[in-house]
């Protein structure tokens, strides 16, 4: 695999590598990333920050038989990464062996074609004062409804480039535009908003600012509600979570292999509503053509129709299986094996107000905060609430409540999913970009309430 270096990261991969070898590497891989993030941040409904890092960071695996080191820098002049290959290969020489490590990836047999729309000008070419009139829109939202605004506005351009000296090289660059915003009233009521896009032309901060405010606006005086099992509208922002714990949790060919994943070929885990993906080409995501590792990233369907179906490899677990990874691979070192970066769940045919009006007697989720794992296998998670609860009656969202606690089965909420939204949103996870309806499930479990 070969795609031409056009910004000199990819000579960086191929200078690291040289050295490696004349260090006595069996083989090495280097991988550069050439970061431009910028971030203009507003709270209490100014701007009062704008910040900016440029950074190469030049990263090398050096392999001598089955011992592996690895080392970094953000210097890439010659005497630098020549101090990289050194520092690389003595911590390679103090290694265990690692009986299964089955080499670095190979090219792949067939031609790699660059995926379509991974990076946009409009992004790169992001000034502050872009930036700053995207935050007056949300704070200008926020007056309006009489409410606070704090949040950020982020654009990051990166060129990441992957060679080793079996053949792989490449290199590609990514943009990314990403919006936050919380609303806040006097009495602490909430409100939250969030995009993400490649291009920045395709973002709003103004419609996100109202949304926000809106939110937070009724929000005020919510009242307690007695924990217990509720029918609940999941909006995008909360529906994230699910696909990222899952992710996390199950979707990984090393939790697998490790016998920690729920994840079973053919299991049912959702109903039939439920179709879970990993497409790194699809535009409504956030397209990338290879991974971490050089390999060429595939579409993997995670889930169809409520069964399991395929997980995601990267080069070492995919060489346990004498199969290719599926182009998953993360940086090195990596204990944590492969993830889903990309994950899209497929959309429904309920309008969004038809998910509301489906409640008989309901709650209505913004987001969640503060989950963790209680079960993995389970994939059982403890949270709250955040920025927004709403109780429904008949239909109709009759007025805000308190926030809840709750510890629940990602899978049995699946499981329980009975309408999916038409309409998704491009959003950020912790582990990638995750583009997702909102959901109506048929009972939540909520074990405890909060104070506010």
């Amino acid at each position: 695999m070969v795609i031409e270096a056009r910004t000199g990261v990819l000579d960086l991969c191929r200078r690291a590598i040289q050295l490696a070898e004349a260090d006595g590497a069996t083989q090495a891989e280097a991988l550069v990333q050439r970061s431009d993030q910028q971030l203009t941040r507003f709270a209490n409904s100014e701007v009062h920050q704008n910040v900016a890092e440029v950074d190469t960071t030049v990263s090398l695996r050096f392999v001598d038989g089955k011992r592996i080191g690895v080392a970094s820098t953000n210097r890439t002049d010659d005497a630098s990464l020549r101090r990289l290959a050194e520092s690389a290969a003595r911590i390679c020489r103090v290694q265990p062996e690692q009986p299964d490590f089955g080499g670095l990836p190979e090219p792949g047999a067939e031609p790699v074609t660059a995926v379509a729309g991974a990076s946009s000008p409009s992004t790169v070419e992001a000034t502050p004062e872009r930036r700053a009139e995207g935050a007056r829109a949300a704070i200008s939202a926020a007056d309006a409804a009489g409410v606070l605004a704090y949040g950020s506005y982020r654009t990051v351009t990166e060129h990441v480039a992957v060679a080793n000296s079996l053949g792989i090289a490449c290199e590609e660059e990514r943009s990314l535009g990403h919006v936050v915003i919380v609303a806040m009233g006097p009495d602490g009521e909430a409100g939250y908003a969030e995009a993400a896009a490649v291009d920045i032309d395709d973002l709003d901060p103004g419609a996100l600012g109202r949304e926000a405010a809106a939110k937070a606006a009724t929000s005020r005086g919510a009242v307690a509600i007695e924990p217990g099992d509720y029918p609940v509208v999941l909006e995008e922002y909360a529906v994230v979570d699910l696909l990222d714990m899952l992710g996390y949790l199950g979707f990984s060919a090393l939790a697998v292999q490790e016998g920690r994943s729920f994840f079973e070929p053919g299991k049912r885990i959702g109903s039939d509503l439920v179709t879970i993906r990993d497409d790194p080409a699809d535009p409504e995501g956030t397209p990338a053509t290879f991974d971490y590792e050089g390999v060429t990233k595939k579409p993997i369907t995670l889930v169809d129709r409520g069964i399991c179906r395929e997980v995601v490899y990267d080069a070492q677990t995919a060489s346990r299986e004498g199969r290719r990874s599926t182009g998953h691979g993360l940086p090195a070192p990596n204990p944590w094996g492969p993830f889903p970066l990309n994950q899209i769940m497929d959309a429904g045919d309920t309008p969004r107000d038809a998910l509301v009006e489906g409640l008989e007697r309901g709650l209505l989720v913004t987001r969640f905060h503060y989950t963790n794992v209680v079960h993995p296998k389970l994939a059982m998670i403890t949270g709250m609430t955040r920025d927004g609860l709403f109780l429904v009656e008949a239909g109709r969202i009759v007025g805000p409540v308190r926030n809840l606690r709750f510890t629940q089965s990602y899978l049995e909420a699946l499981a329980r999913v009975e309408a999916v939204g038409r309409d998704r949103r491009l959003l950020r996870g912790f582990l990638g970009s995750v583009v997702v309806p909102a959901i109506r499930i048929s009972a939540f479990t909520f074990t405890g309430a909060t104070e506010h």
